[in-house]
């Protein structure tokens, strides 16, 4: 009987490793033909055009560029592997076409050159390209009206981020030549009125006083003060000693002539 037992237990046990090797090589086998020709999909994000063929040829995969879908990306540069699919790491059949979409890299609007227009006109092309009105500046310029663009920064054609500010300078009605104020104090008031009114400058209000000890018609005080800056227009005011009786034509002596000419005439 115990015999007879053994011999059934033997069986079973031979019945049942016989099952479990079966399933192995089912399962071997199965996977085999199942997995023969996969691959995972590499990893192609950020790869140029190129690299990204290559890596997928080299892995018997195929490409497919969509080119519609191509999008601005801050990150990735243009011409770069953007998106992907089948994403990275799916298992795929030797052959599949992988699809791929490449960045236009970061967005730029192209500045529209403004100059030669109203400040208004310049602000409204602007917003119209997503562009913003940076500062307004004020320049003396002859290359345009008073009131009109004649620079700006960053300058036409200039490729920037969206929303970005945009200066404007604008053109000021120009007071011409700048000159520097000369020292008249001890002149002879006749003969610097002489000699700015001639050359289109104005005196303005001036101040006579009794004064000791220095000739009359002597200019005693000046506006502006020597050294100051001195426009074509501007007004100039003077104290003067009282003449003692009306001046008289006179001829200006050479020396005050020449010292005035090369004090008021030099441009900064």
């Amino acid at each position: 009987m115990w015999r007879k037992l053994a011999r059934a237990v033997g069986c079973l046990g031979y019945l049942g490793l016989m099952g479990v090797v079966f399933a192995l090589v089912s399962y071997a086998a199965f996977s085999q033909f199942v997995r023969r020709g996969v691959t995972p999909t590499p990893e192609l994000f950020g790869l140029s055009e190129q690299d990204a063929e290559a890596l997928l040829a080299d892995q018997g995969l195929s490409l497919v560029w969509s080119r519609e879908a191509e999008r601005f990306d801050e990150q990735v540069p243009a011409g770069h592997v953007l998106i992907q699919k089948p994403r990275a790491g799916t298992l795929v059949k030797r052959g599949v076409a992988v699809t791929v979409t490449l960045s236009r890299g970061p967005q730029r609007i192209e500045v529209p050159a403004v100059a030669g227009n109203s400040l208004q006109a310049a602000q409204v092309t602007l917003a119209a390209a997503g562009l913003t009105s940076g500062r307004t500046i004020n320049v003396y310029s002859d290359r345009g009206a008073p009131g009109i663009v004649v620079a700006q920064q960053p300058a036409g054609g200039s490729r920037v981020e969206p929303d970005a500010a945009v200066d404007l300078f604008l053109s000021m009605e120009s007071r011409g030549e700048t000159y520097v104020m000369p020292d008249l104090v001890n002149l002879h008031y006749e003969h610097v009125r002489r000699y700015f009114e001639h050359r289109g400058f104005r005196l303005g209000r001036v101040s006579y006083e009794t004064y000791d000890g220095i000739a009359p018609g002597t200019v005693l005080r000046q506006y502006p003060l020597a050294g100051h800056p001195l426009h074509r227009g501007d007004v100039i005011a003077l104290g003067v000693v009282t003449p003692a009786e009306p001046e008289t034509a006179t001829e200006e002596p050479e020396a005050a002539s020449s010292g005035l000419e090369t004090a008021a005439s030099g441009a900064p």
